[in-house]
């Protein structure tokens, strides 16, 4: 697949302090179209110092994207690994650090190009007319297998890549003594699951905590590493393209879809915040329909207005009546 991004709309020279002069590298990079993409676009067309294009399947489209940052001016290299495959993810290590003259990178966007085609959890498929009792189990454990992959491969990118992606790159700036910010996308759905993703909705949750766990265990080290999530809405990618015109999917959030580089916009000014008023928060993108001369636009192209909300998650925990009545004791 040919690059097909928009090149310019990625450029914005106000919100350059997030990324300039830093050593980036996005997982989940390679896709055309994708968030990832879109990343490496906004950090390598204003002033990064270097970005590391990660990809596993979709290396096409990653070389042709580190071909276009290259012609931009931009150090841009290609990183192919299997993050979900710990001896792969650890060959990639000194070959990152070289192309970054040598130091870790400083800034780490944890992302993942996967989502699943959709299933819901729990049901199992109609009955077909005429189907045989045989045929129907047949038919009825190959979907169920078929959508628990799609699961698993979710769920593994995004848990076990994204943690040992944050193992491997904090534990190096600690050891080299550099600061560095580790950003980790995940979805609305987290917080307002959708039907008939359900891996994708779980995954989501679990990168939430990350920030967290990663602080609590990084202790006395904790103030070189600083880290915020995000929760971003529908974004068009060659994934959600076809739900673009179904409101039925998107309706409840958004009154459209965002296009990348508007996406890319809103994240560059988060980006460019202090480490210290962004670590450890989580960060909602909020879309809502601008109004134009008095009236709210509601076309496939209407004006929409972003803005940022931080989430917070409040534990909440009550004792139980009967058990406090009667605790159980033991000597």
């Amino acid at each position: 697949m040919a690059y097909t991004a928009p090149t310019d709309r990625f450029r914005f020279e106000a919100l350059r302090g997030g990324v300039e002069g830093k050593r980036v590298l996005i997982t989940g990079a390679g896709k055309d179209g994708g968030i990832g993409q879109a990343f490496a676009l906004s950090a390598g067309l204003n002033g990064a110092d270097s970005v590391g294009i990660h990809f596993h399947r979709s290396y096409e489209d990653g070389f042709d994207l580190v071909d276009q940052l290259r012609h931009e001016g931009v150090r841009a290299f290609p990183v192919q690994a299997d993050v979900t495959n710990l001896r792969d993810l650890w060959a990639i290590r000194s070959y990152v650090m070289d192309q970054m003259g040598g130091l870790p990178p400083n800034l780490v966007i944890c992302n993942s190009g996967l989502t699943e085609t959709g299933y819901n959890l729990g049901r199992t498929l109609r009955q077909v007319e005429g189907e045989s009792s045989s045929l129907r189990r047949a038919r009825v454990r190959q979907h169920f297998i078929d959508n628990l992959e799609q699961s698993r491969l979710v769920l593994d990118t995004k848990v076990d890549g994204f943690l040992a992606s944050t193992h491997l790159w904090a534990g190096e700036a600690v050891y080299a003594g550099e600061t560095a910010q580790f950003v980790y996308v995940s979805s609305r759905q987290a917080v307002d699951p959708g039907p008939a993703v359900p891996g994708y909705a779980l995954s989501n949750w679990a990168v939430l905590q990350l920030p967290k766990v990663l602080k609590v265990n990084l202790g006395r080290s904790a103030d070189l590493v600083s880290c915020f999530t995000l929760l971003l809405p529908f974004v068009r990618t060659g994934m959600t393209n076809s739900y673009a015109g179904n409101e039925r999917v998107f309706g409840r959030w958004q009154p459209r879809m965002l296009e990348p580089c508007e996406m890319a916009e809103a994240f560059m000014a988060l980006l460019a915040r202090p480490t210290s008023e962004t670590d450890g928060a989580m960060y909602e993108l909020m879309v809502s329909a601008a109004e134009e001369d008095g009236e709210t636009a509601a076309s496939a192209q209407a004006a929409v207005e972003l803005v940022w909300h931080r989430l917070a998650l409040n534990l909440d925990e009550q004792p139980v009546d009967w058990s406090a009545d009667e605790p159980l004791r033991f000597a």
